[in-house]
């Protein structure tokens, strides 16, 4: 009697550990694809159970998902709103997308919700970081005029609904450098913005844009561009493009990047700051200082404006 026992324990765990593998692998197939409302002022995320297996096909199978209408017929397919996606590209962690001409006619609201449900919807692969939108081989511009640059999922985050587009008022404290170029002043800046932008990536680019007061000097190369900047666990993660290694000014090495850092890490959310160059920080910016550092707030570089 114990040994038949103990066989039909044996075959009852057993039978559990199969059952939990197949929730677990039921579980790592099932997706969110989100949609646009037919009024266009929000998006609502499907649940979708994925069938492909490799990447490029689980990419090909969301997309064929965005442009699928959903179920609900309150609810439209992103990429079934008067465009077409001309080519796809799956590289080292991002998707880019080449839209048709017709993509530029959305109305701004429509065109954020869209992109944000492209976005959210694809960067729930593992493999998957960022989404590249292009326009028949141009970049996008946002209602600003502004270059949209590479995308994550966290910049749209806490901005479904309504709120997607709305513009607020913001305060920030940026770090320029005194005519000398070894160290770092102050300034105050008021500046309206698309909340479809994170305040983080924000800073990054009025640094570059440099000062508008006298007695102030730019510390970051005009041309750079920013790929992403990202948030997470404390550290702000800033990816630009190569051209920020190249420094027109005279500045010193450590001007630029505490200027960077210093000025991020007035924000709450930020403690520390890391730089990479297109994805990549094996290098180091001008021989002193290696892209694998994580940097924090330098007050011994600030002076005041004299």
């Amino acid at each position: 009697m114990k040994r038949i026992a103990a066989a039909l324990l044996l075959l009852f765990c057993l039978a559990f550990l199969v059952s939990c593998e197949g929730r677990q692998e039921d579980k790592a197939r099932t997706y969110s694809v989100y949609y646009v409302s037919n009024a266009e002022t929000k998006i609502e995320m499907h649940t979708y159970e994925m069938v492909a297996e490799d990447l490029e096909g689980q990419v090909t199978e969301l997309m064929t998902a965005l442009a699928t209408t959903p179920a609900k017929l309150e609810y439209k397919a992103p990429l079934n709103m008067g465009f077409q996606v001309q080519s796809m590209e799956v590289n080292m962690g991002k998707v880019h997308l080449d839209m048709s001409e017709s993509y530029n006619s959305l109305s701004v609201t429509t065109e954020v919700l869209v992109r944000a449900a492209i976005v959210k919807t694809l960067t729930q692969l593992p493999q998957i970081n960022f989404v590249f939108i292009t326009v028949n081989g141009n970049p996008l511009l946002d209602s600003l005029g502004n270059i949209v640059s590479t995308m994550n999922r966290d910049q749209f985050v806490e901005n479904d609904g309504n709120a997607i587009n709305t513009y607020e008022e913001v305060k920030l404290k940026l770090y320029f450098a005194n005519e000398a170029g070894d160290r770092l002043i102050a300034a105050n800046r008021t500046r309206e913005y698309s909340t479809n932008i994170s305040l983080e990536k924000l800073i990054v680019e009025e640094l570059i844009k440099g000062p508008s007061r006298e007695g102030l000097y730019p510390t970051v190369n005009p041309s750079t561009k920013v790929a992403s900047v990202t948030v997470k666990d404390g550290v702000c993660y800033v990816n630009l493009d190569e051209t920020f290694l190249t420094q027109p000014y005279n500045v010193t090495a450590e001007a630029t990047i505490y200027s960077i850092t210093n000025s991020l890490v007035e924000l709450s959310n930020v403690n520390r700051v890391q730089i990479s160059i297109n994805g990549d920080n094996t290098g180091t910016y001008r021989e002193k200082y290696s892209f694998t550092t994580y940097f924090e707030r330098n007050l011994d570089i600030v002076a005041n404006l004299e």
